[in-house]
């Protein structure tokens, strides 16, 4: 027994109705309770007491049958369940080993593959022929990266060969006629195949650095000062001198290291092949910086200067190697330049010789 707002009247326990049930009850409605662990049906009428007051009198009990009947519901939806996620994954199994057999045969395909083949392309126009053609572009790539390092490894192994091979014979014919008129020669020969297989160790060491992709953080540099700095380097009384110009200061952004190889290749390339004089010019171009090297030696052709920045490659290959050229020198510049967003180029020279220029980003700053 309630009172009008739903407390209990009797003294006993609350009944957890809220308003809304409570009104639906005293309209003589039946009300369901779902807060209960299972649904509770109540039933409810208004009635005066002895003492004039109204009292709401409620009753309530589980709806009849209905845990049983939810149990096996219950238990049915559980085996279907059952029986529909089975059915589900041997369908869904069957599907992605009918889609995945082209993926299977490019497996296949991949495993037995030679070198120089590649996957077959499907015909279709979806993801796996996007995959196949992914993967050939990624073993071209592959290719022509074992074929570059394998005609470098042969030549840089036919290039060490060479110095090793001359100091060698000079230092066998000199343990075998001793000459102390001609030791001073020998040592001297020795020492410049020496220094022509350091350099070209150095070249090398250079290179792989680069193909590493290995790159010293950016600084800004005085391309003037490592002009002269590069200028004084190379100078020495048996060689054409080095003049350089620079009308206005200009700087670029690369590393010390960097520039100082270009400048140290560009420049012992020139004087060289140059005659009597060496030019390196430093001039503004914009947001570049133009490097110009000009000689007046023989030039480079027009057939080779296409090639001349490649590896291991000679315009006069017989007066490269009696001049201590291996053919990395401007390979090196090109590659040190073109990893700093630059370009270089070959042409020929006011000077009557060749002009290797260089165009840097310049410094913003």
């Amino acid at each position: 027994m309630l009172d009008t707002a739903g407390h209990p009247a009797d003294g006993g326990q609350p009944v957890g109705l809220d308003g809304g049930e409570l009104r639906r009850l005293k309209a003589g409605e039946a009300t369901f309770d779902y807060h209960r662990h299972f649904p509770f049906r109540w039933l409810g009428t208004v009635v005066t007491a002895p003492d004039g007051t109204q009292r709401l009198v409620v009753a309530g009990t589980d709806v009849t049958g209905l845990m049983p009947v939810l149990g096996r519901r219950i238990g049915w939806l559980w085996v279907g369940a059952a029986v529909g996620g089975g059915v589900v994954a041997v369908t869904t199994w069957f599907a992605v080993r009918r889609s995945l057999r082209p993926v299977e045969r490019m497996r296949l395909a991949a495993f037995t593959l030679p070198s120089g083949e590649r996957l077959p392309v499907p015909e279709p126009r979806d993801e796996l022929r996007a995959l196949a053609e992914a993967l050939n572009a990624m073993l071209a790539r592959r290719d022509e990266a074992s074929e570059r390092l394998r005609r470098f490894t042969g030549d840089a192994a036919h290039e060490l060969r060479s110095p090793v091979a001359s100091i060698r014979a000079q230092a066998e014919v000199a343990v075998a006629y001793p000459d102390p008129e001609s030791a001073q020669e020998v040592l001297r020969d020795v020492a410049e195949e020496a220094e022509r297989l350091s350099r070209l160790v150095d070249d090398l060491l250079a290179l792989a650095r680069a193909d590493a992709g290995r790159l010293p953080p950016l600084e800004r540099v005085d391309l003037v000062a490592a002009v002269a700095s590069a200028a004084r380097r190379a100078e020495s009384p048996d060689g054409p001198p080095v003049r350089t110009e620079a009308p206005t200061p200009a700087a670029v952004l690369a590393a010390p290291t960097e520039v100082a190889t270009v400048l140290d290749n560009l420049v012992r390339n020139a004087r060289r092949h140059a005659r009597a004089l060496v030019r390196v010019s430093v001039l503004p171009a914009g947001r570049q910086v133009r490097l110009v090297v000009d000689d007046d030696g023989p030039g480079v052709p027009e057939e080779h200067r296409r090639r001349v920045f490649d590896r291991f490659y000679r315009v006069q290959d017989d007066r490269a190697r009696e001049s201590g050229g291996a053919g990395l020198g401007l390979a090196l510049v090109a590659e040190t330049v073109r990893r700093r967003g630059g370009t270089v180029s070959v042409g020929d020279s006011p000077e009557g010789g060749a002009r290797f220029e260089v165009r840097w980003p310049a410094s913003p700053w």
